[in-house]
């Protein structure tokens, strides 16, 4: 048996969440193999809005296993708030949701070090969701990191207490304005931490490795989008762990032979929320209308999103850097009424003209180079079969297919799980 991974093919926000929703009946374990709180996978069906961060996004199907793997960094108090948001559900993930032991605890401190590290930074700033991300992978690869099964150790505190004096000394050298209170941000996750604790922690590679012998299904979910990886994405306006397909294998322990098919999501055109370079991003009304048709609010930290027409450029890299065997077309519904489409086929770059990402895409070495195609006014969202989508909707996924190479299996056309058409 194989296991299939599902990723974010542009600067997140693609809509992750509602794939995995989809596809979970097909599953037996969904596990999570990079990110922390920082990722919001928004979830919509019976007229309910969900958003989780850290939980898999199979948490609502009764049937399957969730994992959290040992690539994720967790923020017990954030973590429990998300569990309370489920139990008026009445799911049991007491039984339903298990943790590595090998994950990282991302502490107060991480959060209070990303803070001023980001306000050091002036105009120079990255864009941070402030969630204590950054500092946490930055103790891992340091090998300072607390990790879930250190929660399990008697002395455990002390570890805490010796790598929250260290913080506090790095916190005064950035030599920045942070307010905070230490002792009050510490009771709060001290009690998460218990809270945590009641949960099954589990030596996860071992898990899903014997899982898959044992013919088990396994949904590999990633968080943010490939754009932002560590080492593939614009650096360094990006995340910090391996959001590509790599990341699946050192997030789970799943060797790169066992990986089957790659699903790889991408919005029918490009958002970005935080700093970084965005070469087809607009700044005018059709930004903008995009911008509200689409809703494009950051779920977890009510960002808005920067908008603009597809980049092929940067899909086909990120095509080509994860393996993808398959795409899914996310919002094709925000594009309704637009009277011309454009997609970026090309860059001019430093005078020429180039199909690859290079190593700097910044405006001032990169001009997107677009193909126009006529648009459709046509209300996507009540339509559930290929044969409804308008010729010109057809069209834009032809040519989309034939350039990137790899068939498109599934179209979005809105929030809700049902608004999903597949090919």
């Amino acid at each position: 048996m194989a296991v299939d991974l599902l990723l974010g093919l542009q600067w997140g926000d693609e809509g992750k969440g509602k794939i995995v929703d989809v596809l979970t009946a097909n599953y037996d374990i969904i596990a999570r193999f990079q990110g922390g709180p920082n990722a919001g996978h928004t979830l919509e069906f019976d007229g309910i809005k969900h958003v989780l961060r850290t939980i898999p996004s199979g948490i609502f199907h009764k049937t399957s296993t969730n994992v959290i793997g040992n690539g994720v960094v967790i923020d017990p108090v954030v973590f429990i708030k998300e569990l309370e948001g489920l139990d008026q559900f009445k799911i049991d993930y007491k039984k339903t949701l298990i943790v590595s032991r090998k994950a990282h605890v991302i502490l107060p401190t991480h959060r209070l070090l990303d803070a001023a590290s980001e306000a050091s930074k002036g105009k120079a700033k990255i864009g941070s969701t402030l969630k204590g991300i950054g500092p946490t992978y930055m103790d891992k690869t340091g090998r300072n990191g607390i990790r879930i099964g250190d929660l399990e150790l008697p002395n455990w505190k002390e570890k805490y207490r010796s790598l929250a004096n260290k913080h506090e000394a790095m916190i005064k050298f950035y030599n920045v304005d942070v307010q905070y209170d230490l002792e009050e941000m510490e009771v709060e996750f001290f009690e998460a931490v218990e809270r945590l604790k009641e949960l099954q922690f589990i030596d996860s590679e071992e898990y899903i490795n014997s899982s898959i012998k044992a013919g088990k299904t396994v949904l590999a979910e990633g968080a943010q989008g490939s754009l932002l990886d560590i080492d593939f994405g614009t650096y360094p306006f990006v995340t910090s762990s391996n959001t590509t397909a790599a990341g699946a294998c050192t997030g789970l322990g799943v060797a790169p032979n066992r990986i089957k098919e790659v699903y790889g999501i991408f919005k029918a055109y490009t958002t970005r929320v935080g700093s970084g370079p965005f070469p087809t991003e607009l700044f005018d009304k059709v930004g903008n209308d995009m911008a509200i048709i689409g809703n494009e609010v950051g779920a977890v930290t009510g960002r808005p999103r920067r908008c603009g027409w597809l980049d092929l450029v940067a899909l086909k890299y990120a095509v080509d850097v994860n393996g993808v065997t398959q795409l899914m077309m996310m919002k094709a519904d925000v594009l309704s009424g637009f009277e011309t489409i454009k997609v970026a086929t090309k860059y001019l770059y430093k005078g020429e003209e180039i199909s690859h990402l290079p190593y700097n895409i910044e405006p001032e070495n990169v001009t997107p180079v677009y193909q126009e195609f006529k648009g459709w006014s046509q209300d996507l969202t009540k339509m559930s079969t290929e044969d409804e989508l308008p010729k010109e909707v057809q069209d834009y996924i032809a040519f989309l297919e034939k350039e990137l190479d790899t068939p498109i299996k599934v179209v979005s056309v809105g929030p809700d799980r049902k608004q999903t058409i597949f090919r």
